[in-house]
């Protein structure tokens, strides 16, 4: 059991990798713990810093839900995509990183981040 989980977290780790290019960041910025979250609050809300509201509790729980809708939005997903990304986040991850999806930035203007 424990060898599928690693599997499955190493599926994860390369989906995000493969997300991360998408949006124009490096692959391997998926990897370091903290600063993947950084990176991802940056390719959804335009700004990385906005992921220290993670740390409020309740607060979290609503930020992350918006961060996920705002990376569905920034890859032209609707809500479904969202509630999708939220819940079953690594399976939608994949979905998100292995289709033709392409990344459109937080405000819908095909803006790569650096």
């Amino acid at each position: 059991m424990g060898l599928i989980a690693i599997l499955f977290y190493i599926l994860t780790v390369a989906a995000q990798w493969v997300v991360f290019q998408k949006a124009g960041i490096a692959g391997w910025k998926s990897i370091i713990p903290i600063y993947n979250s950084y990176c991802l609050f940056k390719i959804a809300w335009g700004n990385g810093w906005v992921f220290l509201a993670m740390i409020i509790p309740l607060v979290g729980v609503i930020v992350d839900f918006m961060c996920m809708y705002k990376l569905a939005k920034s890859f032209d997903k609707g809500l479904g995509f969202c509630l999708g990304l939220f819940f079953l986040r690594p399976v939608f991850y994949i979905i998100l990183a292995f289709s033709d999806d392409e990344y459109i930035g937080p405000n819908g203007n095909r803006v790569y981040v650096a």
